[in-house]
């Protein structure tokens, strides 16, 4: 079996080793492989690790830990602990000090959970990290962050120096003259590797597939699971059916802006309003573009930057075009609107660039 190593695990040490006090909190999308990360880990660094997730089993035995520890009535002596007795009773093992990890997993499904973080930080000894890959949920008014007490790291699918690692490619990768003095088949040998992974993107799952099988079809095979995966679970957290669907519109038509305007737009929601609706946007269909588009930069798969009007700093258009943070959703969403592969290709490279930079 392949196993992919992360340069994040490096930045977990480092968090381990700054002792901050602070709750990590682990940002990422579906399936780049937070829990795996945060697994091995905790397993390395701790002798106890406690791990909930909260869309699970393990994370409703924690709300009842919860409220038999934080169970009050007019005229009971508070407890000075609670939260230290609803982990005991979740985990006989659990001892507060620095021996000690409790990693709560797709925590954007409990604000109760998460509005304990300021807590965390401040009353226990252990680390905590948290994590979920639809974090945007964590916006809305039920959930409180103190940013004062978390520290932050963002976990994306495998960039192309990983990638190369898997490969065994590194090296060459880190090594190879940039100024063209190295030997012709290492800058054809790296560029066959650039091509594959301008394709397939950086999906664990989708680089184990190639890795194993060399199979381009079954790695689009999965990417298009992926999306489906996503797309079903970001429709849990849309209230109207209107919302939903035009979620499930926005990947196309990025894409299609994309291919349509490679010097950005002015007004780049209008534009997409356009062409997700085929017609004059109004207020009710922009405010709903602009709601699937904020969940799907939340949900780290589209990041977007602004334009510099003839360099000058002081003359910026906001968020004049948007990329993938995965090429191979790029490549996938590229391919549907029918345009030639070298145009696509374009797309992609300028994507890389938006992604290495």
């Amino acid at each position: 079996t392949v196993e992919l190593k992360r340069d994040i695990y490096k930045r977990l040490l480092e968090w381990k080793r700054e002792n901050t006090h602070k709750v990590l909190e682990l940002e990422g999308a579906r399936q780049v492989g937070k829990t795996f990360i945060l697994d091995k880990f905790a397993k390395e660094n701790y002798k106890v690790q406690i791990y909930v997730n909260m869309a699970q089993t393990s994370g409703q035995e924690f709300l009842a830990c919860l409220e038999q520890a934080t169970a009050w009535q007019p005229g009971m002596k508070r407890k000075e602990r609670p939260i230290h007795e609803a982990l005991s009773l979740f985990h006989g093992e659990f001892e507060d000090n620095k021996d000690t990890i409790v990693v709560i997993d797709e925590i954007q499904e409990s604000s109760k959970v998460y509005s304990m973080i300021r807590q965390f930080a401040r009353e226990f000894e252990c680390d905590f990290i948290v994590t979920g890959s639809y974090l945007g949920k964590t916006r809305e008014k039920d959930f409180f962050l103190s940013a004062g007490d978390v520290d932050s790291l963002t976990m994306t699918s495998l960039t192309f120096a990983e990638f190369l690692e898997a490969a065994g490619k590194r090296e060459l990768y880190e090594t190879i003259d940039l100024y063209g003095a190295s030997d012709h088949a290492q800058y054809d040998e790296l560029k066959h590797w650039f091509d594959v992974y301008l394709h397939i993107g950086g999906y664990p799952e989708v680089v184990k597939a190639y890795l194993e099988t060399g199979n381009l079809e079954q790695c689009a095979d999965i990417i298009e699971s992926l999306i489906r995966i996503f797309v079903k679970e970001s429709g849990r957290y849309f209230e109207s059916p209107l919302e939903t669907a035009t979620f499930e519109k926005v990947f196309s038509s990025i894409a299609t802006m994309m291919l349509k305007e490679k010097k950005g737009t002015k007004d780049l929601i209008t534009d997409l309003t356009s062409i997700i609706f085929k017609e004059e946007s109004g207020r009710i269909a922009k405010k709903t573009v602009n709601y699937a588009i904020s969940w799907l930069y939340l949900s780290h798969q589209l990041g977007y930057c602004s334009k510099s009007v003839n360099c000058d700093n002081l003359n910026i258009v906001e968020n004049c075009r948007y990329y993938f943070m995965d090429l191979g959703i790029a490549n996938y969403f590229l391919s549907l609107t029918g345009s030639m592969q070298e145009t696509i290709d374009g797309c992609l490279c300028e994507n890389f660039v938006y992604l290495m930079l």
